[in-house]
């Protein structure tokens, strides 16, 4: 459990760094104010969490897939 929060952890900062990387630099208490009026794909500000699951879920199936390779052989 401990490491698949790490993973989501990780995930989530190397996309939240990754798309708004001048915001963090330059400003990011005003960036993070601002998260709850995000308008991103009319998700909101919940649109972060939403992102770094779909991305999640994507490794997850790989990590499976690699998983049952290494099983089979």
């Amino acid at each position: 459990m401990k490491k698949e929060i790490l993973i989501f952890t990780g995930i989530f900062l190397f996309l939240a760094i990754g798309m708004h990387f001048k915001e963090w630099t330059s400003h990011p208490l005003d960036h993070a104010a601002a998260l709850p009026h995000a308008g991103a794909y009319g998700l909101g500000a919940i649109h972060p969490l939403i992102f770094t699951l779909t991305i999640y879920i994507v490794v997850l199936v790989f990590r499976g897939i690699v998983r049952l390779i290494k099983r089979l052989k």
